[in-house]
């Protein structure tokens, strides 16, 4: 069954057009994806490792997340991959920032998450990651840029939520 998003304009309005993961989007469309940055409430940060059959595969990311599926606000679908891609359920979700990606014609809604989680409950998603590990913030904000499959989170923590 293939996926099915709703397509975006640049300003985050919905068109009333659907989009099948693989097609080429025509101009002027985006897809949404959400992104979730997790701080344990002991100030560590979650990084799990991405599935080596996907791109970037075998580096690290400071955020779960997905593409929106149809019919899904951001929030929706941050609660979803944030369960999905760790096991964690929270409430405690709060939206950060907006990125348009025009290259990729995505947008980016990115989230923080303070959780209380056992840390030794993450669940690794099935074909999408294949590891994880609780870092504290020194170490975060002095990994080698390389480490990271992106560092479009950064400075979301950096701008909001270092001291938190």
């Amino acid at each position: 069954m293939k996926e099915v998003w709703d397509a975006y304009d640049k300003d985050f309005n919905k068109l009333n057009v659907d989009i099948v993961r693989g097609d080429t989007f025509k101009e002027g469309q985006y897809h949404l994806v959400s992104e979730i940055v997790v701080k344990h409430i002991d100030g560590t940060y979650l990084l799990m490792q991405r599935h080596y059959n996907k791109n970037l595969g075998g580096k690290w990311e400071l955020t779960a997340g997905g593409s929106a599926l149809k019919g899904e606000s951001p929030i929706e679908c941050a609660k979803r991959e944030l369960y999905e891609e760790t096991g964690i359920k929270s409430y405690k979700i709060i939206e950060v920032k907006r990125i348009v990606h025009k290259k990729h014609q995505t947008l980016y809604v990115e989230y923080y998450c303070l959780t209380d989680c056992d840390k030794n409950d993450i669940v690794l998603q099935d074909g999408e990651t294949i590891d994880y590990k609780w870092v504290d913030e020194n170490t975060l904000f002095n990994l080698d840029k390389d480490f990271l499959a992106s560092d479009r989170a950064l400075p979301v923590l950096l701008q909001s939520f270092k001291s938190t």
